[in-house]
């Protein structure tokens, strides 16, 4: 299912009767501060039902706090999820309780539900849109080439206050769209396919399938298979790589100003030959195309390393922020991007337009193929994690920097024992 963070071992267990401590665990932040930082505790067997009779609770010097779990199951294990929220300064610890409670209504409410047709997912937190993933193939506008037509991308993304952030289509690149990550140049068998650029009619990106959907208090989750199709080999149109998007959902962290969502992708090679992705500025990892409304006079651009939109451009980053005016009461929203330590490359080459594109738009990318080509061998799985945290209003970069500790170093600083 979804992988997810920091397992950390539940001990002092006891009888299951009604009001009755389960399991008591302590998780430390470590060496690094972290923000509305999530968690994942491993649970083995316990004589209740989980979601109907256990809560949990932290246990704080004002007494205990209700928080929010979602049983989960991963190759047989229990595990519990939940967020840690506000801020978790480094070297202190937090406590939490598992109780059976007889008579406990369960939580029914997911964080977000999902309704979908035949053209896309839509993602909502309380009747409210947080994104939409495209399913059907979406045609270009009236008299632009039928090629450009596409599916298998996020738009729109929205900020927790509503402002659009995503765009798709634009005249300037109609192959453009929203959240995706197409590979550009592209060598099987010496044979350049271009799945980026859909003018050039050699590839394209569609969504194969929803395979699965998960709605629950703490996340609300899907994966969906997207093939990336070789259209011109010479049997016709083929299958050349199977992509697997599990795109998860968390809520709103601390003030309601905003909401994380994690999107790793894997790559499967279904050819009997090697696949190239050459070294090009473009090219897979994680593509965004901003909102129209932003331009160089109106958004900014900072990474983690403390460059600008004017000197981002090639560098390499473990996180960055785009930002810029907004329809909401803050007057800003944006989107941190951030890249996980396990991605090849890391920290992770960025494409980021610089301000004198044409109108000022603004583009940003992870790119792991930037510097250096990368090969995939038949048959195998390679995987890409990036986390986002949309934003109303500003984030400052030490915010920044404790959400990618969370995010980055979740399986350190493990449990103290009582």
């Amino acid at each position: 299912m979804i992988r997810y963070l920091f397992l950390l071992i539940l001990f002092a267990f006891m009888c299951s009767c009604a009001d009755t401590e389960l399991a008591r665990f302590t998780f430390s932040a470590g060496d690094y501060d972290r923000q509305d930082w999530l968690v994942a505790v491993e649970v083995p067997p316990l004589a209740v039902d989980l979601q109907e009779t256990a809560s949990l609770f932290e246990l704080t010097p004002d007494g205990p706090v209700s928080v929010p779990f979602q049983p989960d199951f991963e190759d047989g294990t229990a595990v519990i999820r939940f967020m840690a929220t506000g801020i978790t300064p480094r070297g202190t610890t937090r406590e939490f309780a598992l109780f059976s409670q007889r008579g406990r209504v369960p939580a029914t409410v997911p964080v977000a539900v999902m309704h979908q047709d035949a053209d896309a997912l839509l993602v909502s937190e309380a009747a409210q849109p947080v994104l939409s993933y495209r399913i059907s193939e979406l045609m270009p506008p009236e008299g632009v080439d039928p090629v450009f037509r596409r599916s298998a991308y996020i738009h729109p993304l929205y900020s927790p206050g509503g402002m659009v952030l995503t765009r798709i289509q634009p005249p300037d690149h109609y192959h453009h769209y929203g959240i995706w990550n197409p590979w550009t140049l592209t060598h099987i068998n010496g044979r350049e396919i271009d799945y980026w650029n859909l003018g050039k009619g050699e590839g394209t990106v569609r969504t194969e399938a929803i395979l699965e959907t998960v709605e629950g208090p703490v996340f609300s989750a899907f994966t969906a298979l997207q093939q990336h199709i070789d259209k011109g080999h010479e049997t016709g149109e083929r299958v050349t790589m199977d992509e697997f998007w599990e795109v998860t959902y968390w809520g709103k962290g601390t003030g309601g100003k905003r909401y994380i969502v994690d999107l790793y992708t894997t790559l499967r090679n279904v050819l009997q030959d090697t696949i190239l992705f050459d070294a090009y500025r473009y090219g897979g990892g994680l593509g965004y195309r901003a909102t129209g409304e932003w331009n160089n006079e109106n958004s900014t651009v900072l990474t983690s390393e403390g460059k600008d939109r004017a000197a981002a451009d090639g560098t390499r980053a473990r996180w960055c922020i785009v930002e810029g005016a907004s329809v909401v009461e803050e007057g800003r929203s944006g989107i941190l991007f951030m890249s996980h330590p396990d991605n090849r490359e890391h920290p992770e080459p960025m494409r980021v337009w610089p301000p004198d594109s044409p109108r000022g738009e603004l583009f940003f990318e992870f790119c792991p193929i930037r510097h250096n080509a990368w090969e995939l061998l038949p048959g195998r799985d390679y995987t890409l994690k990036y986390r986002m945290v949309v934003f109303d209003g500003e984030l400052a970069p030490e915010e920044a920097e404790r959400y990618w500790n969370g995010f980055a170093y979740a399986d350190q600083g493990g449990p103290d024992s009582k």
